[in-house]
């Protein structure tokens, strides 16, 4: 460090390319471990949100609990975490992707298009939530797939035949992006609204009482963070609101994406062809938002894990 008075001989010292992509592959690491970890902990809600959207014939007469209890006794605890390993295969390098670029897009709109304040969170995480589907998403019609299956009626017999299989009977590549649209749609203001809200709360958290919501960061005690009940408390009001603006979204969505698994597919083509039919045949409450109280139950640990795992693993891999 230069001494006052004195003119440093060169400028800053810039980071290698190696340290860059050791940044690069550490962001990466800390987005997907915080998506598994989400996700691990609400596996079992995320098997009963799809019957139960998809109108499943198994459990379609059932509610969240009782269908919570009936897939144990007709396909065993671990029909629970039906689908849970192509969501694993999809989640990390979707959580990954997301978060990481989350942050590129919130410095570039601050620092190339001159947005600053809330509405950059808001335009960031939404940028962030549609690369990340757009780059995943035929492993989250797999994994829809695989998780709509039910025990003894079996139409696939794992990930690579659930490739195979589509791929071959369902137009190609095309097959594999069923509902890309609405997810798209919807994705724009869940991931949004997540991220908005969660650093707004963060950001006026650690500004109004620092001492009573904050800690140093323990990789750069220059830093302030959440205390870890808080930043569970954050992440969990930020998965609920932007569970309730984008869910029938979220419905049209699987709907498409199980194409002819489902015996009206021909009705649910398009994102307006499948709002209008789920709406005409099951109405709102149990049309649009069926599931939803069981969205609630599982957003809330879901983003809450998400966040504060993400914000962990900062602190472990140097990020801040």
């Amino acid at each position: 460090m230069a001494t006052e008075g004195q003119v440093p001989a060169a400028g800053p010292q810039m980071p290698n390319p190696a340290q860059r992509d050791y940044y690069f592959v550490r962001s990466f690491v800390a987005g997907g471990v915080a998506g598994c970890c989400a996700k691990s902990t609400i596996a079992p809600l995320d098997r009963v949100k799809i019957l139960l959207q998809a109108q499943n014939p198994h459990y379609k007469h059932l509610g969240v609990f009782a269908t919570l209890r009936a897939v144990p006794k007709k396909e065993g605890y671990l029909g629970l975490y039906k689908g849970n390993g192509a969501m694993m295969v999809r989640i990390f390098p979707y959580g990954a992707i997301q978060f990481m670029a989350f942050e590129n897009y919130k410095k570039m709109l601050s620092k190339q298009l001159g947005i600053s304040g809330h509405i950059h969170r808001l335009m960031a995480g939404s940028l962030a939530g549609m690369t990340a589907v757009i780059c995943t998403y035929p492993l989250d019609v797999i994994r829809a797939r695989l998780a709509f299956q039910v025990k003894g009626e079996h139409r696939y017999t794992g990930i690579a035949n659930a490739f195979q299989t589509i791929y071959r009977k369902e137009g190609g590549v095309s097959g594999f992006y069923r509902g890309l649209t609405p997810t798209i749609i919807g994705m724009a203001p869940y991931a949004g609204f997540s991220f908005f809200t969660f650093g707004t709360l963060k950001s006026l958290g650690l500004a109004h009482a620092p001492e009573l919501l904050g800690r140093p960061s323990s990789d750069n005690p220059d830093v302030l963070v959440l205390k870890t009940h808080v930043n569970l408390l954050c992440g969990g009001v930020a998965g609920a609101i932007a569970q309730t603006i984008s869910y029938p979204l979220d419905v049209a969505r699987r709907r498409m994406q199980l194409g002819t698994v489902l015996p009206d597919s021909e009705k649910c083509l398009t994102l307006t062809k499948t709002l209008k039919y789920v709406y005409g045949q099951y109405g709102v409450k149990k049309g649009l938002y069926r599931g939803l109280s069981l969205n609630y139950i599982r957003c809330v640990p879901s983003q809450a894990v998400a966040f504060t795992t993400y914000e962990f693993m900062k602190q472990v891999l140097h990020l801040n």
